[in-house]
């Protein structure tokens, strides 16, 4: 199983849904789900420009349990 820790890197860099948006490029709907944890399905586009933008490795966004 994987957990999803986009919602704990954005409080740790205190970056907004609305910036996350601005500087990914990823919809603000996209950010949403991810963030809430209430999707089952994020495409490689998606995570290359959250790492990006976070600054940060697949390993940080998600971690196996």
């Amino acid at each position: 199983m994987l957990k999803n820790n986009l919602s704990m890197l954005m409080g740790a860099k205190r970056i907004k849904i609305y910036e996350l948006e601005r500087i990914s490029g990823i919809s603000r709907s996209t950010i949403t789900r991810l963030y809430y944890d209430k999707t089952n399905t994020v495409s490689f586009h998606t995570l290359e420009h959250l790492c990006k933008a976070l600054e940060c490795s697949l390993n940080d966004l998600f971690e196996i349990i």
